[in-house]
């Protein structure tokens, strides 16, 4: 027996052989519903998207009038007649878990709706490819163009191209900090060339993530950046919506001959697919639909579209891909009536629900919003300090946050120990008082910093528990429970 020894040569080679080169896809126009769908969402979520930081909302004077900002020098997040506080950072919170559940159930009941029609790279590689057709021509000539020799013609088209994308990234990173600033001051201080270096920066920073994510990543980014395809296999199941090729009426695939009739074809045990491949030209994510369900794919419908058109054009009935679910086209496949779409489902009650109970907590919260609220934080500095009549003092960092457009007087009592009483620092008061009055501007925070005292009789423990409670003019109340500090 003979062995054979491969070259170093030879193991490169076949080394090589086990990764295949990313290949570019270059997808076809396609015409019908799905894409009139796309482009009207692509036009409502760019209308939003670059609209949105113009609208102004009156608040009051000495306040943004923005209507959607997030002011991070001021720390506040202001959406329209809601104005939340770093502190109330929790709606934020049920905000992003309910649309994660809201994504969750447009998945079970539609597959990559989401992904097809509203996500931002979606519409953004839209729009850069509109732009690819508009200037390189349809696809043939754009592959053309690709693999040709590098020509004037080449070269002013591919410049041309670049140029408007880069124009629209640079409008779509220019909007994005809008939203963190006001936008008329923003855009004033651009054209004069007097913007900060910090909004310079990161408008270059959002124009070249868009213009490289949306201009040549595009649907690598929905592959293999993108975590969703991963999850949606546990969103779905056999009566969700997705994309699908009716395999029983599409195979087995050939190519339609002028000669041949449909009875001939029958007869030779061939379905309606004529093998013609526009549902992959047209495929943004550049998958055969007919091998399948896949993880690439964004549930967008231009496969349906493509199809439906050769179907129509061949006298055949349209639909041989379509949306639909799995149990319709099981019942299709063996020729029994296929049932109706079960829209009730126990996984979409559960995120319903769970949409209703977390959207109507952030509503109830939002209408019962505070509009004070306090911080304390005990010195660590010395832990106590005890005074010559045999009482104990704590001193405290003591905040208020008024959340109001309007200067406010508040009352600070203290309660758990008996005999307490307050002092404030810088404050002409008598000593010995068991309130005291403080004041906050519209919209600030104020601190003050509060001295404790308490008799040596009423402390039982080295560490006692102890409330403070601001109440404002109006019956406003914050309250904070703290620890008293004194010797064993």
């Amino acid at each position: 027996m003979s062995t054979v020894t491969e070259t170093p040569k030879a193991e490169k080679r076949a080394s090589k052989s086990l990764f295949l080169k990313q290949s570019k896809v270059y997808p076809k126009s396609a015409h019908g519903r799905f894409r009139r769908i796309k482009w009207a969402a692509l036009v409502a979520m760019l209308a939003i998207y670059y609209v949105l930081p113009w609208i102004r909302w009156n608040r009051g004077p000495d306040a943004p009038d923005q209507a959607v900002l997030l002011d991070i020098e001021h720390r506040r997040f202001y959406l329209f007649f809601v104005e939340l506080w770093p502190q109330q950072i929790y709606y934020l919170t049920g905000a992003l878990i309910l649309a994660a559940l809201a994504l969750f159930l447009a998945t079970s009941l539609a597959g990559r709706v989401w992904c097809g029609y509203a996500c931002p790279q979606t519409v953004w590689t839209d729009l850069f490819l509109w732009v690819e057709r508009l200037v390189e021509g349809e696809r043939g000539e754009r592959i053309r163009l690709d693999q040709g020799k590098w020509t004037a013609r080449k070269l002013g088209r591919k410049a041309l191209k670049n140029a408007i994308w880069l124009g629209i990234a640079l409008a779509t990173g220019g909007a994005w900090i809008f939203y963190f600033t006001d936008a008329p001051t923003l855009l004033g201080d651009l054209l004069r060339f007097r913007a900060s270096s910090t909004a310079v920066g990161f408008i270059a920073l959002f124009t070249g993530t868009t213009y490289l994510l949306a201009g040549f990543a595009r649907e690598q980014v929905c592959t293999y950046m993108c975590p969703w395809p991963r999850f949606q296999s546990a969103m779905i199941d056999e009566d969700s919506l997705v994309v699908t090729y009716q395999e029983w009426r599409g195979e087995g695939r050939a190519p339609l001959r002028k000669s041949q009739g449909w009875e001939e074809r029958t007869s030779a045990g061939l379905g309606d697919c004529i093998d013609c491949f526009n549902c992959v030209q047209v495929c943004p994510v550049g998958i055969d639909i007919r091998d399948g369900l896949q993880m690439q794919c964004i549930g967008c419908g231009l496969c349906i579209d493509a199809c439906d058109e050769i179907m129509t054009r061949i006298d055949r009935p349209t639909g041989l891909v379509t949306f639909d679910t799995q149990t319709r086209q099981t019942a299709l496949a063996t020729g029994t009536a296929p049932p109706p779409y079960r829209w009730l489902r126990p996984r979409v009650v559960v995120y319903g629900l769970g949409i209703l109970v977390i959207a109507g907590a952030i509503v109830a919260g939002l209408l019962t919003k505070p509009g004070l609220d306090v911080s304390v934080l005990r010195d660590r500095a010395p832990l106590y300090v005890a005074l010559a009549d045999g009482s104990v003092r704590n001193a405290y960092t003591f905040k208020i946050s008024n959340m109001t457009r309007e200067a406010r007087s508040y009352t600070l009592t203290a309660e758990g120990l008996e005999g307490a009483t307050l002092a404030v620092a810088g404050a002409e008061q008598d000593e010995g008082e068991a309130a005291r009055r403080l004041t906050a501007a519209p919209d600030m925070v104020a601190t003050y910093r509060i001295f404790v005292t308490v008799p040596r009789a009423s402390l039982h423990d080295s560490s006692q528990s102890l409330t403070l409670i601001l109440t404002a003019a109006n019956g406003e109340t914050a309250s904070y429970r703290t620890v008293f500090l004194g010797p064993p």
